[in-house]
């Protein structure tokens, strides 16, 4: 579940730092709201898988993924120009992500946690 959480938390920076673009420096107020609510949503998401995902692999593929996923939406509506470079860049990040998952150890329990209570 922390992995769905997770992927769904990148999604939603991708959400979040769009919609700061088209706030204009929070002077329209839609985007301004959506900015909000996703980076909340986002920054919760992400804070429930590191309960069970070690930090250093769940913060990379948030920002990993939250990032391919922020310029392939530009790319998709026009405002950036894809290109060869760019996508094959890209691809490496997601191959990235997913060798982190098979890497994966669970994250330690914190202290005065035991699976007997």
């Amino acid at each position: 579940m922390a992995w769905i959480i997770l992927l769904l938390s990148a999604v939603l920076e991708a959400v979040w730092a769009t919609a700061l673009e088209a706030s204009n420096g929070f002077t329209v107020l839609a985007p301004s709201i959506i900015f909000a609510v996703a980076a909340a949503l986002s920054m919760a998401g992400l804070g429930y898988a590191m309960k069970h995902i070690p930090i250093s692999t769940a913060y990379a593929v948030w920002t990993g993924l939250g990032a391919v996923l922020t310029v392939a939406w530009a790319m998709f509506t026009g405002t950036e120009e894809p290109g060869v470079l760019k996508v094959l860049f890209l691809a490496g990040i997601i191959g990235c992500v997913i060798g982190l998952k098979f890497v994966d150890k669970p994250a330690p329990e914190p202290a005065g946690k035991s699976h007997d209570s």
